[in-house]
């Protein structure tokens, strides 16, 4: 079923959008599908490929071939112990939503007031995305011979691992919690909301949550569109820029004072509602280094961070800072309406990074998934720079506690413990 849906997929994409580079051929071409959505949702951004791209690619955020309904059924009696009818007053055979790993339905529990969203995992997946991540292991190694010269083997390796715990969805609950008391404890009111678990409907495929009404990130413009509202005019510009600057609150808290974060905000996984260190100071000092503009304290913040590069350009330190913005700050470059990683001007073709920690690649996944949204919606916005205040306040207390000054802390492997989520 997923192989005649795959090549249905390859054939549209192919026909519709040749020429397109080497790599994304391979992706789609030779990626099964799950590991195929996955890609998708890290590709299929406003601020890394053209519109045509995006508008197909957004659609597997959470627009994926869905599971049939009598296979949900028994995944759910197999995990809950019992049958659908017996636990739910209703259930919704349609998904809400189905993605790389899972799809969504809504439901309502017997005896409550309020619905339920229930996730389940698509059966075999997590055989097939592992396979498909050793193959994409070895064209990274490929690519570093030839096209980009960046250590894409090492992320791929944090990529397994990673994708690895998203098909536990018991971790993913405590993480839900965690990340909600966190969000609590740090704001007077949340400017986000984290979907509460029905803890006693939780397993390892299976993960029940209050069910929460809201419009897809990306679709915000055509809701208000059908409201009769300009969707370009001031007002709307505004109401996007207040809920860019509570993400980028959030996962400032999250990365800089907590180091516990939610690594996937793709489209698919924000609405607009209706209704080891725990700090790391070498990140912080990254964030700062953007924020300030500061091209001579780039390269010893690479450093601190163990990222290996090495370059031979003449303005080495301005295109030091360059890639730095490109890989942790969510601000295009002046004029620009999308990241161009392969052109002959990029950074990534005068600065070889030789090495980088698998530990930051949810950082950086994160940062560039943040972009992602903020272009898509039309906000060229800094997350450094809405960092900034979080990041001096960090290293103030680290330092305050500690008794000695972050900046001149040597990298250490394992300091940011994150998720997906």
């Amino acid at each position: 079923m997923h192989a005649n849906r795959l090549d249905d997929l390859r054939e549209k994409l192919t026909a519709r959008f040749r020429p397109v580079q080497r790599s994304f051929q391979f992706w789609v071409r030779a990626a099964d599908i799950y590991t195929g959505y996955k890609v998708a949702q890290i590709i299929g951004k406003p601020d890394l490929a053209p519109p045509a791209w995006v508008r197909r690619l957004i659609t597997l955020c959470d627009r994926a071939p869905a599971t049939p309904f009598e296979v949900v059924q028994l995944v759910l009696e197999r995990e809950l112990g019992c049958s659908v009818g017996e636990v739910f007053e209703r259930f919704d055979a349609e998904p809400l939503g189905s993605a790389s790993i899972a799809q969504v339905h809504r439901a309502r529990l017997k005896g409550a007031k309020g619905d339920v969203a229930v996730k389940v995992q698509h059966p075999g997946g997590q055989d097939l995305m592992m396979t498909d991540i050793h193959n994409l292991q070895a064209f990274a190694l490929y690519l570093q011979k030839s096209d980009i010269k960046f250590d894409l083997f090492s992320v791929t390796q944090e990529l397994e691992k990673q994708i690895g715990y998203e098909f536990d969805f018991l971790r993913e609950a405590e993480a839900m919690e965690r990340i909600q008391r966190f969000l609590c404890v740090h704001n007077k009111k949340p400017p986000v909301l984290v979907p509460s678990v029905v803890r006693n409907m939780v397993t390892r495929k299976v993960l029940v949550m209050d069910f929460v009404d809201g419009i897809p990130i990306l679709n915000l413009g055509d809701e208000i569109a059908k409201r009769g509202i300009n969707p370009g005019g001031k007002v709307v510009a505004a109401a996007k820029q207040n809920i860019l600057k509570s993400l980028m609150l959030v996962y400032g808290q999250m990365i800089l004072k907590s180091g516990f974060f939610h690594a996937d905000p793709h489209p698919g996984n924000i609405l607009i509602c209706k209704g080891s260190q725990t700090t790391s100071g070498l990140v912080l000092n990254m964030i700062l280094v953007i924020a300030d503009d500061d091209p001579t304290r780039a390269s010893q913040s690479y450093r601190q961070l163990g990222i290996e590069t090495l370059s031979k350009c003449k303005d080495e330190q301005k295109e030091m800072l360059k890639l730095a913005q490109s890989m942790f700050d969510t601000k295009l470059p002046a004029g620009s309406k999308m990241l161009q990683p392969f052109s002959e001007d990029s950074s990534l073709k005068k600065i070889v990074v030789r090495s980088f920690p698998e530990e930051l690649f949810c950082v950086l996944r994160t940062v560039h998934l943040l972009r992602g949204l903020s272009v898509g919606m039309g906000i060229n916005i800094s997350c450094a720079e809405q960092w900034r205040s979080i990041a001096e306040e960090a290293l103030h207390d680290a330092g305050r506690n500690e008794g000695q000054d972050l900046k001149g802390m040597v990298h250490k492997r394992g300091f940011v413990r994150r998720i997906f989520g």
